[in-house]
C-alpha cells in the first residue's frame, strides 16, 4: 500500500483496535496468475505472534481456501471514509480528495482442521459480534446441527507477518484548513463523514 509518512500508522495496539472496530475485510489470494477475493468477518488474537494472528472462516463451497492454503495472503480492512470538497479549504489551487482509514495485513493462510478448535472459533466469533446486542444470542444449538455447520465451513488462521496502517486525514494541510474540513464533515448527514471528522480531531 502506498503510504506517505504523514499518513502512516504503525502503533500495533492502534492497528489491532482498528481491526476489531472494522472487522469485515477482503481476503485476497492468487491462483494461476488470477486474483480472488472473499469478504469475511475476522477476529484478531493480539497475543499470537509478534503482530497478532487473524482468525476467520469461509464456506467450504468457496474454493478460495484450497488455493490460498499455505499461501501468503492479503487481508484488507477498511475503516470510515469521506469525500473532501476543495470548497471546504477556502484556499486557492486545491483539489478534491478522499479521507479514509485502511489496514493491510499479510501472512500465510493456515487451515484449522481440528474439530474442537473450529467449534471454539465459531463460539469466539459469535461472542465477539453478539456481545454488543441488547440480548446476545448464544450458540446453544443441538450437537447434530453444530456438526453439520462445521462440515460446511473451513476455518483458518493468518499469523500476521506484516501490518500496514494508513490514516489519510488531511495531515498535509494547514491547521486552519483542517478545522474547516472538520466543521464541514460534521455537517454532513452520514456516519462516515462524522467518523472521519472525529478521527481528524484526534490526529491534531
Amino acid at each position: 500500500m502506498y503510504i506517505p509518512p504523514l499518513f502512516a500508522k504503525s502503533d500495533l495496539p492502534t492497528l489491532h483496535d482498528a481491526i476489531e472496530r472494522y472487522p469485515f475485510a477482503a481476503l485476497v489470494s492468487s491462483h494461476d496468475g488470477q486474483m480472488t477475493a472473499s469478504h469475511l468477518p475476522f477476529l484478531i488474537d493480539r497475543q499470537a505472534g509478534p503482530n497478532g494472528t487473524l482468525l476467520g472462516h469461509m464456506a467450504r463451497a468457496n474454493l478460495q481456501w484450497r488455493d490460498a492454503a499455505n499461501q501468503e495472503v492479503l487481508t484488507i480492512f477498511s475503516g470510515p471514509h469521506a469525500y473532501i470538497s476543495p470548497q471546504w479549504y477556502a484556499a486557492p489551487q486545491v483539489v478534491p480528495t478522499w479521507n479514509y482509514v485502511a489496514i493491510h495485513a499479510y501472512g500465510p493462510l493456515e487451515l484449522i482442521e481440528d474439530r474442537a478448535a473450529v467449534e471454539s472459533l465459531l463460539h469466539q466469533t459469535v461472542t465477539a459480534f453478539e456481545t454488543p446486542q441488547p440480548t446476545p444470542w448464544q450458540m446453544h444449538e443441538p450437537a447434530d446441527f453444530i456438526d453439520r455447520l462445521i462440515r460446511q465451513i473451513v476455518a483458518f488462521r493468518i499469523p500476521v507477518t506484516r501490518l500496514e496502517g494508513k490514516w489519510k486525514l488531511n495531515q498535509n494541510r494547514p491547521a486552519d484548513q483542517r478545522e474547516r474540513v472538520i466543521t464541514a464533515l460534521t455537517n454532513q448527514p452520514n456516519e462516515n463523514s462524522l467518523a472521519i471528522a472525529q478521527l481528524m480531531k484526534t490526529e491534531q
